[in-house]
């Protein structure tokens, strides 16, 4: 594991808590004192894969650059890591991203910890903190188009998985969109699998804008 994984392992133990908290904590502040300039908290591991694989799309390494891109497991989490990782923590720069039905968790969070006050989406934004509609499949679904992602999921060798999928009785009568966001989710692995997949095949000019003004930022 490098500096940057271990770095985010003793994040998460810091903010969960508990009796090895404090030696965490040493560990984070340590490592962070080595060249981590920016913490980038994501709901999950397809956040991270996806913002990765754009900026090495790009030409940029953000491991290299000392941005350490955090998975919290959830966006509830996102209290914890803010006090780790905020003004009464490391007191790092901070960015992130969040689906829409999570924003009011990042909002009341981050106000709390004094990065704001009555924050308005703009204002979010403004700090860094970007937020999906509805979610980050979603945004993505929609820039590559149905039949982009349909073939992208052939070209994972998973066709006739999908195929099965939408035939099952609660999927037959809805929106092939809704159908693609649904399969992403069936097995773990399998969103931060086609994250990275499908911003492979995005067009540049058409990358959602929650994804692509969170990489400008940091």
């Amino acid at each position: 594991m490098d500096e940057l994984g271990r770095f985010r392992q003793a994040l998460v133990a810091w903010a969960a808590g508990g009796t090895g908290a404090s030696a965490a904590a040493v560990r984070a502040r340590e490592l962070a004192g080595r060249g981590v300039h920016t913490v980038v908290l994501v709901e999950g591991s397809s956040d991270q894969a996806a913002l990765e694989a754009l900026a090495a799309r790009h030409g940029r390494d953000l491991a290299a650059e000392g941005v350490a891109v955090v998975p919290l497991g959830g966006a509830t989490n996102i209290g914890r890591f803010l006090d780790v990782c905020g003004p009464a923590g490391l007191g790092l720069p901070l960015a992130g991203l969040c689906d829409i039905g999570e924003e009011r968790h990042f909002r009341r969070h981050l106000e709390r910890v004094g990065l704001g006050s009555a924050l308005t989406r703009a204002q979010l934004e403004k700090l860094g903190f970007q937020v999906c509609v509805a979610d980050l499949e979603d945004e993505l679904i929609r820039a590559l188009g149905a039949d982009g992602v349909r073939d992208v999921i052939a070209a994972q060798g998973e066709a006739r998985p999908f195929h099965t999928f939408q035939n099952q009785p609660a999927q037959r009568q809805r929106p092939v969109e809704h159908q693609l966001r649904r399969f992403m989710g069936t097995h773990s692995g399998r969103k931060a699998l086609y994250a990275r997949a499908l911003v492979s095949q995005l067009d540049l000019g058409r990358v959602p804008r929650p994804l692509e003004r969170l990489l400008t930022h940091v």
